[in-house]
């Protein structure tokens, strides 16, 4: 009868738990992203925040802008489209080109990225409208989500020209002669 070694049944136990955690997928394959968040401005401080959502350093350059509008209220003004963000993990990070909504979408539904957005925004607001209050509104978090913005002074009536001084304009500047229609429903000039 051969000598019982004691390492040999601990050693063989060693292989089959190393072998069970690699075929079960105990093991990662690839490096989980760290989520990390940072400032990164555009053109002034709190206007840009950088959302490192992959190992590599890649991820998301949100832009931050505010909505005025309304009297005495700063307000998110909420732009789904951010831009691709490189060398997020490195010393110079940069962005370029846009990333996709659903990138978006995913990093609006982790409660830290709404917490940094949050900070940012108000930075933002008091910097550049500290008179007003600071109302937060939460982000889309999807495309069912997303409201056109309404610039009130495109939808103006009286800010439109009218279509037949438009024409006048256009026909005078080609050296054009005026047809007696162009001049119809010209509105009146008001004299002081």
């Amino acid at each position: 009868m051969p000598p019982i070694r004691p390492w040999r049944p601990a050693l063989r136990l060693g292989l089959l738990v190393l072998g069970l955690g690699l075929t079960t997928g105990c093991v990662p394959t690839h490096p989980q992203a760290s989520w990390r968040l940072f400032p990164l401005p555009r053109q002034q401080p709190h206007d840009g925040l950088a959302v490192v959502s992959q190992p590599d350093g890649y991820g998301l350059h949100i832009f931050l802008t505010t909505d005025t509008s309304q009297a005495g209220v700063c307000r998110p003004r909420w732009t789904p489209d951010a831009a691709r963000l490189f060398n997020g993990n490195g010393s110079a990070p940069f962005s370029s080109g846009t990333a996709s909504r659903e990138e978006f979408f995913t990093a609006m539904a982790r409660g830290p990225v709404r917490t940094a957005l949050r900070q940012e925004l108000e930075a933002l607001c008091h910097a550049r409208a500290p008179q007003r209050q600071f109302v937060w509104t939460e982000p889309p978090r999807s495309a069912t989500d997303l409201k056109p913005a309404l610039i009130s002074l495109l939808e103006e009536p009286h800010l439109l020209s009218h279509p037949n001084a438009v024409k006048r304009a256009e026909k005078q500047l080609l050296g054009e002669p005026l047809d007696p229609a162009d001049l119809r429903d010209e509105p009146r000039q008001e004299e002081p």
